[in-house]
């Protein structure tokens, strides 16, 4: 019995070492096992956090652009530009070819355009006090100026404009209220006999109609038109018959005159040619 009990001992105290042995074999591996998934599980999760760190970084991070800006452009305002007018030439021949008075061979000149008109008013038409307006400007040039007989009657306009270098005052023609002249044209080159023709109204319709040539204080031809005796002008046309000065300018001009004193009321001035 002792033999049989050392016997069963001595082999159980064999197989114990085998046994702990088989266990922390057993056990070395299962915490390989678990080292080697727990390190993969800690990678992976370090890996997703850092991606997750970087999502978030690049979701809160926007861009910005800077706004775009667009430089005020400036423009320059519309301007309206003065009206051209002829330049002035410094051959006073040519400039004044176009003007009535002064005439170009006297001295006489005009730096203001009221006392160009106011001289031609009472020289050369023959208003005798006349009331003359103020200068109405047309361009940086040129320009009106009404003239009466009295303060009450019928209008003449003077009209004028600088036609030299040295910016003189010259009167280019005149336009009566109720004389119109329809022929000849303005600047047109006439002939004897002349065929005149247009529209008045004046005391018993008549208007006396005077043909001058420049630097001749005497017309060259003297006579008269019936127009209109009432309020609105009539239609008059004659033919006139005159000796030639020659070549050079001229004027056609109408006259109406006062029943009381035979002074004039108004007047119409055309400038012509004589050819």
């Amino acid at each position: 019995m002792t033999n049989e009990m050392n016997g069963d001992t001595t082999a159980g105290s064999k197989r114990w070492p085998l046994i702990v042995g088989a266990m922390v074999i057993v056990a070395a591996l299962v915490g390989a096992l678990l080292l080697v998934t727990g390190g993969d599980d800690d990678s992976d999760s370090a890996a997703t956090t850092a991606a997750n760190s970087t999502d978030v970084a690049t979701t809160s991070v926007e861009t910005t652009e800077a706004p775009t800006t667009v430089s005020p452009t400036t423009e320059a305002p519309t301007t309206t530009e003065v009206p051209a007018t002829e330049p002035p030439t410094t051959d006073p021949a040519d400039a004044t070819r176009q003007a009535i008075w002064p005439w170009v061979d006297s001295p006489t000149r005009f730096a203001d355009p009221v006392e160009a008109a106011t001289s031609f008013a009472t020289d050369y038409l023959g208003f005798t006090d006349p009331v003359v307006g103020d200068f109405q400007a047309g361009d940086s040039r040129s320009g009106e100026i009404e003239v009466k007989a009295a303060a009450v009657g019928p209008m003449t306009v003077v009209f004028v404009r600088q036609l030299t270098a040295d910016d003189s005052w010259w009167v280019l023609g005149a336009a009566g209220e109720n004389l119109t002249i329809d022929e000849p044209a303005q600047g047109a080159i006439v002939e004897s006999p002349l065929a005149i023709s247009g529209t008045a109204s004046a005391f018993e319709g008549t208007v006396d109609v005077e043909l001058r040539a420049d630097a001749n204080g005497e017309p060259i031809y003297q006579g008269f038109v019936t127009g209109s005796g009432g309020p609105e002008p009539g239609p008059f046309s004659d033919t006139i018959e005159f000796t030639s000065p020659g070549s050079g300018g001229g004027a056609l001009v109408l006259i109406s005159r006062s029943p009381e004193d035979d002074s004039v009321v108004e007047a119409s001035a055309l400038r012509i040619f004589f050819g």
